[in-house]
Order: structure tokens, then sequence, then C-alpha cells
């Protein structure tokens, strides 16, 4: 018995090459039936591969197992408060129209979004609304919370086939979120590894989707090749939101307090 026949014979919902007899059920995915992989006839020989909806699901996996909790993987548009402000107002519906034009601009230069500045203002809410979105539409995403991260990555800096694998998963997302940019004390290596990230990705029109509490001039000051890179991919999609009123995680945190 060859290793696909063994395979077959452990997961006997696969459904058959060639339009064989299927179990009628409900399933989200028609090509493949929910098992993940697609298997097929090719020169007379009974082959199998990934089915396009396996890095969706990966991905959705893996945002579930991220340091975002069950409450924000729950966060859509339509739960976004704007408080008729303005700014909130004016980057909500930035994000909306990103993932509106997503397919149309995901390969240009201008494929990238980022939301800036005040903490606790909906930057993640925002974002992560993005991820689920795309997701939905069957387009990965793989989120990376930068300061953890980071960590990770600086800890096996000095062992090159570690170091690539945990830097290249990033770098070769389809989608990349990164939550938090620069958060935490910055050092010259967060440089190095930020650029070998941000410059591979701006090369290959790979799309960002960021949050920071930094500005334009911020992203500027950590590193001007950085920074210009990301201003660059994102240009018109980006909204930045200023102002302690803006806070409405510590408004809410006061309210309870003085309730």
């Amino acid at each position: 018995m060859d290793r696909l026949e063994m395979w077959l014979k452990a997961h006997p919902k696969v459904p058959k090459p060639e339009g064989g007899e299927r179990v009628q059920k409900h399933y989200d995915c028609r090509k493949c039936y929910d098992t993940g992989v697609i298997i097929f006839v090719q020169d007379g020989y009974t082959v199998m591969r990934n089915c396009s909806c396996y890095e969706v699901k990966r991905a959705k996996e893996l945002m579930e197992k991220s340091e975002l909790s069950e409450e924000f993987l729950k966060k859509s548009f339509d739960s976004f408060d704007t408080k008729k402000e303005p700014v909130l107002i004016n980057a909500k519906n930035k994000a909306v129209n990103y993932v509106k034009n997503f397919k149309k601009n995901r390969h240009s230069r201008h494929n990238s979004i980022m939301f800036g500045g005040q903490p606790g203002c909906g930057k993640t809410h925002l974002g992560t609304a993005i991820c689920s979105s795309l997701m939905d539409m069957g387009i990965p995403v793989i989120y990376m919370p930068y300061r953890n991260t980071m960590t990770k990555i600086k800890q096996h800096i000095l062992d090159e086939t570690v170091y690539s694998s945990e830097l290249g998963r990033y770098m070769d997302a389809p989608v990349l979120y990164i939550d938090d940019l620069l958060k935490g004390k910055l050092t010259e290596t967060d440089v190095n590894v930020m650029y070998e990230l941000i410059n591979y990705r701006y090369m290959n029109n790979l799309p960002l989707i960021i949050s920071t509490e930094k500005d334009l001039e911020g992203l500027l000051v950590f590193d001007e090749a950085i920074g210009s890179r990301i201003i660059e991919m994102c240009k018109d999609n980006i909204a930045l939101i200023k102002g302690k009123k803006f806070n409405y995680r510590m408004s809410k945190l006061a309210g309870r307090i003085t309730a």
C-alpha cells in the first residue's frame, strides 16, 4: 500500500477522484468537501494537492491561537462605533473601502493600509475587522503582534536556520497584519529585522495591514528607509487618530471606576 492509499484509508470522508461517490451533506468548501485536499487523476496517477481553502483555514487557526482575545476576533465594521467623530468615520471608511478594492489593488504598489496614533481608539478593532473580511473572501492573513514576535525572532538571530524560518513566515505571508508596530523599547536589531521584512514585502508587492502608535514622522524617525516604504505602500490608506479623547479604552475604565 503506497502513502496515498494509506492516507485515503485514514481519511474516509475524502471524496473520490473523478466524480466518485460522495456523501450528501453541507460543506463549507465544495471543491474539497472540507478535507483541505483535492484528489484528481493526472497522467494515469491519482494525486492530491492542498485545496485553495487550506491556507485560509490555516490562517484562521493561527489567528485564533494568537494573542487576540476571542472578543477581538468577533470585531466587525458594524460593531465599530465612530461616535459621529469625523476622524473615526474617516478611519472606518478607509478600512471598508480597502476591503472593497482589495482584489483590484492587491498586486499594486499601494496595496496596504495603516492606522496610527492614539492608544485605545480602535486601531486593532479595524485591523481585525479587515482580516476577518479578507479571510471570508478566501484570502489568508497572518497576524503578527509586534512586540512578542520581535522578541522571539531576536532570540534566534544567531541561529540562521531558525531565524530564517521564523522571519520567513511573516515575509511570505499573502497578507500580513502587524499589530502595534514599533511598540516598546526599540534597538538597532529592530531596525535590521524590520528592514529585512518590510523591504522584502515592498519589493514583492505583498500587502500590509498595520496598527501603530506612531505617526508618519515617528515612522521616519525610527528609520527613514522603513518608514518611507510603509508610507508609499499605504499612500491614501493612512488613518491617523490623535488626541486623548479618542482613548475609549481608558474612558470605559474611568467610567467603571467612578460608577
